[in-house]
């Protein structure tokens, strides 16, 4: 190939690579050739590909009916992920009849977990250059083309962002710089633009919020970011209007196989199913089974053959977030070297910041809960590269969850103990294809291989792959001021506008349209379900168009407050199931049942440890003198009568003598918080309690802290003022 002889004159001197002439022609014109094959099939793709339903998604139950109805399937994917996802876009777009089920909801596993970034992976390329490993490079390489593609087809859910890389030692200015460079050649016409060299001074302007002790410079590289639950389902609804047959909350109870006629041999050709919702089951029968379960990838072969090895080795990376005021709004952070030699993010994302991730063996399951202990690493590690001025705060934490990566060996080779680095397509006897491994970044390129095996292996007669450039759901009439016209046509807020629009695309329009009417003279449609998130009512309905079927696929996966703030998402909690409940009948019970199911996903997977179990394991007090007699003071304010507690009779009488109004459902909710003995009122030592662990840290913006403060601070400017010191009056 054109690209391997200009690689073979590629010369690395003082650790930096150098092409010669001859070798960067030739690097420049297979360049050029790629990017003009890529635009072609762009083209060609949009221009022969037929959207079945362009305008309106089939139902679930449409869907379910078509798994059911259908005589055979050419290809039934098992796993709704990102991978399972792009199986299934790609194998439709080649005139495949495909199916794909997922037992629970479309990237409610490991896809909606991520660190949301979209690149090439810098440390492989170091690795790949230090052990001269050209199967890594060309790893990195397929990423870079990759993340390019994705920027291209969804420019609403991602776009390129630049992560600050601070260096401390003189020496490593020009080591990492090298590499940053290698970086943006390897990307080549895909690069998103230069990295560039920061001095002390301007990586500060930049990131006010870094620690300067020390520094020497930074260098700036770009990737790519993106909302991955949104792009994840992006991708299965794009494949679904071209008419693949796709349903969430249906799992394979087991594989349904039968005798080939020539050889004699067991051969999978479909699977038996259960709508997991109303535990009705059906066989769906298909040509080929391709497993696209992602952790759970050893399940399904060992479903195949009972004793096929393991090759899947679960690991759990951990990931929190934090206020935006943490990072700057369009820079990130890398520290490529911790503590323990792992590598940290730092990361704006939807106006907060994400920081992870952790990387520890786990075992597998279907409802990973992030550790306390992977959560304090990552704070200190925080701690390390912000400014000493910057409390970074274990209360800051306002969602945390851990998401388990599928790393696999290749059973394939002869090693089989070691773990491969790239994706492993493997066949069994019976023909289960399983596609494993890999990253995010690569499904398309991971979802096209496999389809290529499956109409080898399968001997079907399909088009070549057309999902380089091949737009997904929302991208086609989306541009950068599509939300100005949502604010326009419809009377949004602004913020919800943007949100909108880079949520949903040109798809922001049919969600505009079922917004109600707030009866306010602005905005004139949009009610919010919290107020300090542009997530509106109208959002629950359309999340029911999008397959949602539960309350946690709203919070989780069509928004991602529960992502953000869980505390946010607990109070938008009610709202969301009302909502759900009347459009979808919902009994009684069963919006009890959602009510709790969605707090436990809260209090579990997204790290919702509540303020009164932080006061709980809070059990001593660490307060000097001081601050006991200045709090005793704050709380004789309100205890009046010296009773040792108060009560919201207490609160609400001081709040009505500095005419301040607090609803009484909602001043028991604030109590209830700090009440950790459930009597119906705060004691001084529980107050207490409160107040040392927000002097720790351990809990941040308590709002009975606040309340009370704010309270006392207005009674004492309330106090009588003398004459002297008015000025002497008349």
């Amino acid at each position: 190939m054109a690209f391997r002889r200009a690689l073979k004159h590629a010369a690395v001197v003082g650790g930096v690579a150098v092409t010669t002439v001859f070798g960067l022609s030739q690097l420049i014109e297979y360049r050029r050739t790629q990017h003009g094959l890529a635009q072609l099939v762009r083209v060609a793709a949009e221009a022969e590909l037929k959207v079945l339903f362009a305008k309106e998604l089939p139902s679930r139950e449409a869907q379910l009916a078509a798994l059911q109805d259908t005589t055979e399937f050419d290809v039934l994917i098992v796993g709704g992920g990102a991978t399972g996802a792009g199986c299934a876009l790609d194998a439709v777009t080649r005139n495949l009849r495909t199916a794909l089920v997922e037992r629970s909801d479309f990237s409610s596993g490991t896809s909606s977990r991520s660190t949301k970034l979209i690149h090439g992976g810098v440390r492989y390329l170091q690795k790949a250059i230090m052990k001269l490993d050209y199967e890594q490079y060309m790893m990195v390489k397929e990423a870079l083309h990759e993340r390019a593609n994705l920027l291209e087809i969804a420019p609403h859910l991602s776009a390129p962002l630049p992560i600050m890389l601070p260096v401390y030692k003189w020496w490593q200015l020009p080591y990492y710089w090298a590499g940053i460079k290698m970086y943006d050649m390897v990307a080549g016409i895909h690069c998103l633009k230069s990295s560039y060299l920061l001095s002390k001074s301007k990586a500060l302007e930049y990131f006010p919020m870094l620690n300067k002790d020390k520094l020497v410079g930074a260098i700036v590289y770009y990737d790519g970011q993106h909302n991955d639950a949104r792009m994840n389902l992006a991708i299965a609804l794009t494949a679904a209007r071209h008419g693949a047959a796709i349903a969430n909350y249906t799992e394979v109870v087991h594989l349904l196989k039968t005798k080939n006629q020539k050889t004699g041999r067991e051969q999978l050709c479909g699977a038996h199913c259960r709508d997991v919702l109303t535990g009705k089951e059906f066989d769906v029968r298909a040509k080929c089974v391709i497993n696209a379960t992602g952790p759970f990838t050893d399940s399904l072969r060992q479903m195949d053959k009972q004793e096929t090895a393991k090759i899947c080795q679960p690991s759990a990376g951990v990931h929190i977030v934090m206020p935006g005021y943490y990072s700057p709004d369009n820079m990130g952070l890398l520290d490529p070297a911790t503590s323990d030699g792992r590598v940290i993010f730092f990361l704006p994302w939807e106006k907060m910041t994400i920081a992870g991730t952790t990387d520890t063996p786990t075992d597998v399951t279907a409802h990973p809960i992030p550790r306390e202990d992977d959560i304090d690493f990552i704070l200190r590690e925080v701690r390390n590269y912000l400014s000493p001025d910057v409390e970074v705060r274990r209360g800051d934490v306002l969602a945390a969850w851990s998401g388990i990566r599928p790393l696999v060996t290749d059973p394939n080779s002869k090693d089989t103990q070691s773990i491969c680095r790239n994706h492993v397509v493997s066949i069994s006897d019976t023909g289960l294809i399983t596609i494993a491994g890999g990253k995010w970044t690569t499904y398309r390129a991971m979802a096209q291989e496999t389809i290529d095996a499956v109409i080898k292996f399968h001997h079907l007669p399909a088009r070549n792959c057309r999902t380089v450039g091949l737009l997904l759901e929302g991208a086609k009439g989306w541009t950068p001021t599509l939300f100005i016209r949502l604010v326009q046509d419809y009377g949004l807020e602004e913020e919800v506008a943007q949100h909108l629009a880079t949520a949903y695309g040109d798809k922001a329009f049919d969600v505009a349209k079922m917004a109600q009417v707030t009866g306010q003279r602005w905005p004139i449609v949009g009610k919010r379900l919290v107020s300090e998130f542009p997530y509106i009512e109208a959002e629950v309905l359309y999340a029911i168009k999008e397959y949602a079927c539960t309350a946690i696929d709203v919070l989780a996966r069509r928004t991602r407050l529960g992502f953000l703030n869980v505390q946010a998402a607990d109070e938008a909690l009610p709202r969301i199931v009302q909502i759900m409940g009347k459009e979808l009948n919902w009994s009684q019970e069963k919006r009890t049942e959602e009510l709790e199911a969605a707090k436990m996903f809260l209090y579990h997977e997204m790290g919702y440890r509540s303020r009164s179990e932080r006061l709980t394991k809070t059990s001593e007090i660490h307060l000097d003198y001081q601050d006991v007699m200045r709090y005793k003071n704050r709380f004789h304010k309100f205890d009046k009568e010296s009773k040792g507690f108060i009560t919201t009779v207490d609160v609400q009488r001081v709040l009505q003598s500095i005419n301040v109004h607090i609803d009484e459902d909602a001043l028991h909710e604030i109590l209830n918080e700090v009440d950790l003995n459930k009597n119906g009122q705060v004691e001084f030592n529980e107050f207490l309690k409160l107040m040392s662990a927000v002097k720790k840290g351990q809990v941040s913006d308590s709002r009975l802290a606040i309340l009370l403060k704010s309270a006392e601070a207005t009674l004492d400017t309330r106090e009588a003022v003398t004459v002297d010191r008015s000025g002497g009056g008349v």
